[in-house]
């Protein structure tokens, strides 16, 4: 089975996209049909990827060397493509992430879409999804890489705008393709830079030139390259100034918040900077670019979560601001603490989406925090399951997030004894993010289960087919960052890594830091959530200006629009008018002069014998005067002057 499924690891995505033909083609009529289709091919794809998981973690020699296998796409003179599949342990791990994520989000589905008119197409968009982000993890190539990169984005497109008939959603579709494309003009410059500098795109290859970049091209336009290619996972991945699209993208029925946020889409931008992290290794401005931007959105994104009212979006930005944290660590040139991270949080987002998932279906659609209270009363698998995610994110041991966040502050922590300018602020950031996390989270559990209960909600618990993915996803919270311990000799780091295996000392004084952080940050929530001992209207009161701006997420919508009405469209404007009395003047000129000209040679062609004989006589008379008298005498004739 695990030779097998090691040999055979395109079925692995294949088989989500034969689901997805399959509804499309032959089962729409039958919903029930289709969403068990669905979930079989899934299953089997699950399956297969643990047999991979176990292949892979098993033969250490994948660490340092992937198993790769190709075969040639097209070729031409001077380019050759391929396409493959990459198998190593960081490949392994994002198919059991995907797969797991995806399988649990598809189960959920279920009770969460049961009675939609779409369900069948519902299924069949979630089966397409899983298919693209399964062909970019196993993909060998940067460019094969890219073909699924797009699928991705349309999978998000179809499934943001699935309620097609609210406004809000179509918006949030167009929203969030048009914001994704921007990015991806960039990387797909980036990548045509990369095969006119290399001569290829298959990753191993570029590895293995990457060493000796210089004898390719200069430093200072491999960063330029990079930095324009890094566009691409700033938009998939939610990074500023990119990340607009991200919370609108809740418009989307929830199972699908949770597959993007959790183990697709916006994961994406990770695992590709993961993927040629070797590359920005050699430059460092392109790493520090890459960990500024992820650290400065990791505590802005936190900042505007703050005040933020909706279940749903108050989860989104805390995606943004985790994604921060991803980018972070690569930018410190740790793929190990970016991996960890990016799977202990698939494990927390999911269980935290599906489970205000459970809280919108109970609750008919309320979104907005304040609406809701006393839920853990009615909904105690929900509530608990919540909490547990809830704690994960915050940071609280020995929940997986603990683990991952501190490795993070960790990495963070040791480039900044290296390049103290750059990473001493960012792990100050970090910190603090590290801490608005815990209050932000808390914040919105206390408001939301605990608070006062509103007599006219009618909570009940989700069903069994909503909770099991909840009870899964809570487990793997708890315990899917202990294979990351500090102690172990070969854990999570020494198999997902680059470079040489550096097995750090746990550092004590740092994990005590963040926990207390923590707790200060759910103990101030607390205080003013669920206690009442601090007011939070006054709070507010006191910082107008930044609460203001934090509410109205820094006006960057607002910009963006003005940006879009006043140069976009002024821009249009003067460009139109170009066209219109310039490039078209010019053109309507000449067809003038055309027409003019073809007006007065008309009365050549009268079709009159008498005139043309005519003419033709005093062309004779003309020229025989010409030749009688010579060219001098003949002009004086005619002209005047002259003897």
């Amino acid at each position: 089975m695990v030779e097998f499924a090691m040999h055979n690891a395109w079925l692995i995505p294949l088989l989500p996209a034969i689901a997805f033909a399959a509804i499309a083609l032959l089962l729409w009529p039958w919903p029930k049909a289709s969403s068990t289709f669905s979930i079989l091919m899934i299953l089997t794809s699950f399956v297969l990827a643990l047999a991979v998981v176990y292949g892979v973690y098993t033969q250490p020699e994948l660490i340092e060397k992937s198993m790769v296998y190709t075969t040639r796409w097209f070729s031409m003179p001077g380019l050759r493509i391929d396409v493959g599949i990459m198998l190593d342990p960081t490949s392994a791990m994002m198919l059991w992430v995907v797969t797991l994520v995806a399988l649990l989000v598809q189960i959920y589905s279920l009770g969460y879409m049961e009675g939609d008119p779409g369900f069948s197409s519902f299924y069949a968009y979630l089966s397409l999804f899983a298919a693209s982000m399964l062909g970019l993890v196993l993909s060998s190539n940067l460019l094969q890489m890219f073909v699924f990169w797009e699928l991705v984005g349309l999978c998000s497109y179809l499934l943001i705008g699935f309620w097609f008939y609210k406004d809000s959603a179509r918006e949030a579709a167009k929203k969030a393709f048009i914001t994704t494309r921007v990015g991806d003009f960039g990387l797909l410059i980036g990548l045509l830079s990369l095969q006119l500098i290399f001569g290829t795109l298959n990753i191993p290859e570029l590895a293995e030139k990457a060493v000796n970049f210089q004898n390719y091209v200069s430093a200072e336009t491999l960063t330029l390259v990079l930095v324009v290619l890094f566009l691409g996972p700033i938009g998939k991945s939610g990074q500023f100034p990119l990340h607009v699209w991200l919370p609108d993208a809740m418009e989307g029925p929830t199972p699908v918040s949770a597959l993007i946020h959790a183990a697709t889409m916006v994961v994406a931008g990770v695992y590709l900077v993961g993927r040629i992290l070797f590359l920005f290794k050699e430059v460092p401005a392109a790493m520090h670019v890459v960990a500024i931007i992820g650290g400065f959105t990791a505590f802005f994104a936190a900042t505007i979560a703050l005040t933020q009212t909706e279940m749903k979006r108050i989860l989104a930005y805390s995606t943004v601001s985790q994604l921060g944290y991803m980018m972070l660590a690569l930018g410190a040139a740790s793929l190990t603490a970016s991996m960890f991270h990016l799977m202990t949080h698939a494990y927390f987002k999911a269980l935290m989406f599906l489970g205000a998932g459970s809280v919108l279906h109970a609750l008919h659609g309320k979104a907005h925090i304040h609406e809701m209270g006393g839920l853990y009363k009615k909904m105690p698998w929900t509530t608990w399951t919540f909490v547990i995610g809830a704690l994960a994110i915050a940071g609280i041991p020995p929940l997986a997030g603990f683990w991952s966040k501190d490795e993070i502050l960790l990495v963070v922590k040791e480039a900044a004894h290296e390049a103290p300018g750059i990473y001493t602020p960012l792990f100050w950031l970090a910190l603090i993010t590290a801490f608005l996390t815990a209050f932000y989270m808390f914040r919105q559990v206390f408001t939301a289960f605990f608070g006062p209960e509103k007599p006219e909600n009618h909570p009940h618990e989700a069903p069994w087919n909503m909770r099991l993915p909840l009870i899964i996803l809570a487990f793997f919270s708890i315990v899917g960052g202990w294979v990351g311990l500090p102690w172990l000799e070969k854990g999570f780091g020494y198999w997902v890594r680059m470079g040489e295996f550096h097995h750090a000392e746990p550092d004590y004084v740092l994990m005590g830091v963040s926990v207390l952080l923590a707790l200060a940050g759910i103990y101030l929530a607390y205080l003013m959530y669920l206690k009442k001992a601090i007011d939070p209207d006054k709070v507010a009161e006191k910082f107008g200006v930044l609460y203001k701006l934090s509410y109205h997420k820094y006006y960057i919508d607002e910009i963006y629009l003005w940006f879009n009405q006043m140069v976009v469209d002024g821009m249009g404007k003067i460009l139109y008018w170009v066209d219109l009395y310039i490039v078209d003047g010019i053109v309507n000129g000449i067809g003038a002069i055309t027409r003019g000209s073809g007006a007065v040679l008309r009365y050549t062609t009268t079709g009159n014998l008498q005139t043309y004989a005519l003419v033709i006589f005093m062309v004779i008379v003309i020229i025989t005067l010409y030749f009688a008298f010579g060219d001098a005498s003949f002009a004086s004739l005619f002209l005047g002057g002259g003897k």
